[in-house]
């Protein structure tokens, strides 16, 4: 089974940046193993969070032609904890894509306040290797976690027909954007 740590994308702008956000509720198993009786995201889990929605911006920049892994987290500061009950809003920002790779930088907010600053930096891999070493199925960018970006472009479209009908609020420039909930 794989964890998406992404319930939905809040803006989505190609090669660019991403906002998206995570609710904490004590649905998660993990919640009650760290810490019992008081619930706190592990930052590690904040981290892969950052990480899914940089890897979806990384790999969308190059319509998913390539294999985008988690080479390193060069640099990461956290200022407090999230708790059950809580809602994350992640926001990435490509600073560089390259053939081998891409670096990002990663926040991650708490009821408007910085809660994680990181730096992530991702690889490419060739999809011939990739496949001689992991076969052809992608690891990487499976259907379940390209539905959370599939359901911000169905919502994005949702709100341009609306407009188109007279109702208001689509993007002029074209691209995924939302309202914080």
């Amino acid at each position: 089974m794989r964890w998406i740590w992404i319930d939905k994308f809040l803006e989505f702008r190609s090669g660019e940046f991403a906002r998206a956000v995570k609710n904490l509720t004590l649905a998660e198993e993990h919640l009650h193993d760290h810490f019992p009786g008081y619930p706190v995201m592990p930052a590690s889990l904040i981290i892969e969070g950052l990480a899914q929605t940089g890897g979806i911006l990384v790999g969308e920049a190059s319509a998913f032609a390539e294999k985008v892994v988690l080479a390193k987290i060069s640099r990461a500061e956290f200022s407090g904890v999230a708790c059950a009950g809580d809602q994350l809003i992640y926001e990435v920002t490509i600073k560089g894509i390259r053939p081998d790779g891409a670096i990002v930088d990663a926040k991650a907010f708490l009821n408007g306040e910085l809660l994680a600053d990181a730096e992530i930096v991702f690889a490419h891999l060739d999809n011939t290797r990739a496949n001689q070493i992991f076969g052809p199925k992608n690891f990487v960018f499976t259907q379940q976690l390209l539905g959370v970006l599939d359901l911000a472009r169905a919502q994005e479209k949702s709100r341009e027909a609306g407009a188109s009908a007279g109702e208001g609020g689509a993007s002029s420039n074209g691209q995924v954007q939302g309202t914080e909930p």
